[in-house]
């Protein structure tokens, strides 16, 4: 294991003013967001759609791009590699290992995420088709009797395991611990959930010899269900979020990027902002955003060539605007002057 390259390639992934697109939607969930637009889910349309990202100047914000299985092996209508492209634009190619979740035996409303079998050979072929780093989510829910701790403690042995592999094979790996924004709990529910999910994960992680410096933590922020009566204001969602991190992140971890999970648009945004402008923490905060980066450009893109100039310019704005919260410099003024 190089160390020291593995420390390089987290740092320029969590570098000021970027952070990473995820890109690695499953065939299942880009058919939902084509049918919401109106556009069938063919491998050319996906194809077409992310090579308009990758080369539309919202680059210039975006260090790395997450993609999905079939998406490394694409190539551009005009021959190139995607992964390619997106090394021409001086962003680095990652790739999604996980094969999802699936039900938890005997835990109820609980699933544990699979993919470790064979997952040394996807590594070794993905090394090969460009990829630097790898992403490996999983998910825990909140619920009236879950998450059991038996839930948090299996899925964060499964991510320590795919970590240290990632790092045996020269790959960065992202360590994703979505706790959901579903449900109607409050805020204070979740920090609870993402404090004990945070804490095991890290104990899975020294239990399997990770080195912290060649990792990025891909968490989700601390905010209230979906469906509870009570929402937080953007101060309260900063300051729990950051006060659970320093609980229980260490600080030889070079950077948090965090999933969007959900969130509109502009509260991701001002949500990441808020948390810069506190700072305080040891390690660099960013963002690892799909939908919050897509929804605009894939809603004004709906599959025709003619669109792709104006989808190209919503994803920069929508990159450009993270690339500035993400150093604490972002203002919803900013976002009136853009329309």
């Amino acid at each position: 294991m190089d160390l020291a390259e593995l420390n390089r390639v987290a740092n320029a992934m969590v570098a000021p003013g970027r952070g990473v697109l995820a890109a690695d939607e499953s065939a299942g969930t880009v058919k939902k967001r084509f049918e919401a637009i109106g556009v069938e889910s063919t491998e050319e349309n996906r194809r077409d759609y992310r090579e308009l990202l990758f080369r539309s100047k919202g680059m210039a914000n975006i260090s790395g791009v997450i993609l999905f299985d079939e998406t490394i092996r694409q190539n551009a209508k005009d021959g190139t590699p995607l992964a390619r492209i997106i090394e021409q634009a001086g962003s680095l190619p990652g790739i999604k290992v996980d094969k999802g979740t699936k039900p938890l035996p005997f835990h109820p409303g609980e699933v544990i995420t699979e993919g470790l079998d064979g997952l040394r050979e996807r590594l070794v072929e993905y090394r090969g088709l460009g990829a630097k780093f790898c992403k490996w989510r999983a998910v825990i829910d909140i619920g009236p009797a879950i998450p059991t701790y038996y839930c948090i403690r299996a899925n964060a042995a499964a991510l320590a395991r795919y970590a240290a592999l990632c790092q045996d094979e020269g790959l960065v790996p992202i360590v994703e611990p979505e706790v959901l924004m579903d449900g109607d709990h409050d805020i204070d529910r979740c920090f609870a959930v993402t404090e004990k999910t945070l804490k095991t994960v890290f104990q899975e992680l020294y239990l399997a010899r990770v080195a912290l410096e060649g990792m990025v933590l891909k968490p989700n922020m601390v905010v209230p269900g979906k469906k509870s009566p009570k929402q937080a204001p953007v101060g309260e969602v900063a300051e729990k979020t950051l006060r659970v991190l320093k609980e229980c992140v260490p600080a030889a971890v070079p950077g948090i990027a965090f999933l969007s999970g959900g969130q509109s648009d502009l509260d991701a945004t001002a949500r990441l902002d808020a948390m810069n402008r506190l700072g305080g923490g040891p390690w660099k905060i960013t963002f690892s955003y799909s939908r919050a980066l897509q929804a605009a450009p894939q809603k004004a893109w709906s599959g025709k060539a003619e669109n792709v100039a104006k989808a190209q310019a919503a994803f920069t704005h929508r990159a450009a605007m993270n690339g500035l919260a993400s150093m604490g410099k972002w203002s919803a003024d900013l976002e009136k002057q853009a329309a």
